[in-house]
């Protein structure tokens, strides 16, 4: 029996565990689609425009940490890839991007839709190859795989559609089975000795400690550090433990800055946390991750461990302290909350958008997925989300796209057991709101929340934090929640605070998809914590300064 390049492609991701792909046909993956048709192993997910399959692939890898696949037709189909293929990039997700391209004797024509997507895809992915040869197409799928799994980055496949309808040869199992990632055991004698040195220690953990709460609360009770996360590292252990005080950095909260201005000592477990400016000074660093290029990345460490935080946290032996350092900041965090309170508190018919994620928290079931989209809401997110270890919290935290929220919502959602919850500013909502369409056609779980103040909230901010008057921020926004009624899935909208807790109710009971849109305060402003107004004038020039000179 013969089989086409394309259908040896298809055959390939099957083998390798591919469930599904998401994208939008083209002349260019004609014979792809067909094969996936035929197959009848991997699903189809049409969405209807590139960027939002990229990253609904891109969000589906984050929840399983499995290799996932999209794909775009010749020309502007592929570069419509490139946005979301660069959130798996940075987020370090086995992503395979499958790109349509014209006949091969046509490349370098000036062809219809002929664009150099070797070059252009060179910068996003640890693996570029165009399958020039129908008999390579087996191998090449199985080396993309190989390479988005052990690298976790972006392996791209360039696919000629005179070579996808040529005759192949298909390959056995063992092909599409990817090696495990190296695993290190390190000697982890000299950790411990300084940590049973010091007496003030703080862990600052990262989404590298995922799956592992109940170890790292265990570890850090003992040797009584307060527990700090990037944000990433969200949901890692429940927001609400005693050991917890929240995040660090623009998007932290007092106790964090505190516990990290007077600790002798700062563990990094799975975190390469990038804003330096928050980290103490003068101040050892132990840092434990299973990538060997993030030791040292962002500050030198007094010791390291290359290996995972599972084995870290189950090898690590320590000395119990019987002075807490955590119990230092019980105060300082009951304080905290209290003001997190009263901003959450919504007075008469105004509704504060702390209040909106506050309401959230008071609905939220055990296991459902919760997603933050980029700008303010991120900081609401962070702040006033108080989520339990049973919750999964993602977000774009090195690529900090706007607009993740919708078509991140659909890929996570093909990939959890409860809905996927998404918090997502007007401005970054209108940006992929055409995959509302593809939630409504697949019926999804998903449960999307405008925060609707008719600004770019976090571009106001930084306009005025650097000097200058709010210009270009403002928003004509229809309204959303009309337009998902449109579409077929039930909106909500509110704009009293004595509204909100039963629409939320309402709105988060709905089955499959739904749409939520608050009117809340424009004026809102993200403080950093323990700083006023004109302090966080000059402290949030300085980063975004940093930012500037690191791009440089």
């Amino acid at each position: 029996m013969s089989y086409t390049a394309a259908e040896v492609i298809i055959d390939g991701l099957a083998k390798a565990g591919i469930k599904r792909i998401y994208g939008i046909p083209g002349d260019s993956l004609n014979p792809l689609m067909d094969a996936i048709r035929t197959s009848g192993k991997i699903d189809f997910v049409q969405v209807r425009h590139e960027e939002g399959a990229a990253l609904a692939a891109a969000f589906e890898a984050k929840v399983t940490g499995n290799p996932t696949v999209c794909m775009g037709t010749s020309g502007p189909g592929s570069i419509h890839l490139l946005n979301g293929l660069y959130e798996a990039k940075m987020d370090h997700l086995p992503v395979i991007a499958l790109t349509g391209q014209i006949e091969t004797d046509l490349i370098g024509t000036d062809y219809f839709q002929e664009v150099d997507t070797m070059d252009l895809f060179s910068n996003v992915s640890l693996y570029n190859a165009r399958v020039l040869n129908p008999e390579s197409a087996g191998a090449l799928t199985s080396r993309a795989v190989r390479e988005a799994v052990v690298g976790r980055g972006v392996a791209h496949l360039d696919l000629p559609v005179d070579v996808l309808k040529m005759e192949s040869v298909t390959l056995g199992e063992e092909w599409f089975h990817p090696p495990a990632p190296p695993s290190y055991a390190p000697d982890l004698s000299k950790i411990a000795a300084l940590i049973d040195k010091s007496s003030r220690p703080v862990i600052m953990f990262g989404n590298g400690a995922r799956g592992h709460g109940d170890e790292l609360l265990a570890f850090a009770s003992r040797i009584g550090a307060p527990l700090i996360f990037a944000l990433n590292g969200k949901g890692v252990v429940s927001d609400e433990n005693e050991l917890v005080l929240g995040g660090l950095g623009l998007l932290g909260t007092r106790p964090s800055v505190e516990a990290v201005k007077r600790c002798d000592l700062l563990i990094l477990l799975g975190t390469s946390f990038p804003y330096v400016k928050f980290l103490p000074e003068g101040v050892p660093v132990i840092q434990i991750d299973s990538a060997p290029l993030s030791i040292g990345k962002r500050v030198p460490p007094a010791e390291y461990a290359i290996c995972t935080s599972e084995y870290f946290l189950k090898n690590i032996k320590v000395k119990e302290k019987q002075d807490k350092y955590f119990r230092k900041f019980d105060d300082i965090k009951e304080d905290w909350i209290k003001k997190m309170d009263e901003a959450e508190n919504t007075e008469g018919d105004s509704i504060s958008p702390e209040s909106v994620a506050a309401s959230l928290n008071r609905h939220l079931r055990d296991n459902d997925t919760i997603i933050a989209d980029t700008g303010n809401v991120t900081v609401w997110a962070s702040r006033n989300l108080r989520l339990k270890k049973s919750h999964l919290f993602l977000m774009s935290p090195w690529l900090g796209s706007m607009g993740v929220g919708i078509p991140g919502s659909v890929g996570a959602s093909f990939a959890t057991p409860g809905d996927v919850v998404a918090l997502i500013g007007d401005g970054s909502f209108a940006m992929s709101i055409m995959e509302l369409i593809t939630a409504r056609k697949y019926n999804r779980p998903v449960k999307l929340i405008a925060f609707n103040n008719s600004k770019l909230g976090m571009i106001k901010f930084e306009e005025e934090v650097m000097g200058y008057p709010e210009f270009g921020v403002d928003l004509l926004n229809p309204d959303f929640a009309a337009l998902a009624e449109t579409i077929g899935i039930p909106g909500f909208s509110v704009d009293k605070g004595s509204d909100l807790d039963s629409t939320m109710e309402k709105f988060l009971s709905v089955n499959g998809p739904a749409v939520l849109s608050v009117k809340v305060d424009p004026d809102e402003k993200p403080m950093p914590p323990k700083l006023s107004f004109q302090q966080a004038k000059g402290y949030v020039t300085s980063i975004l300064r940093e930012k500037l000179e690191s791009v440089r």
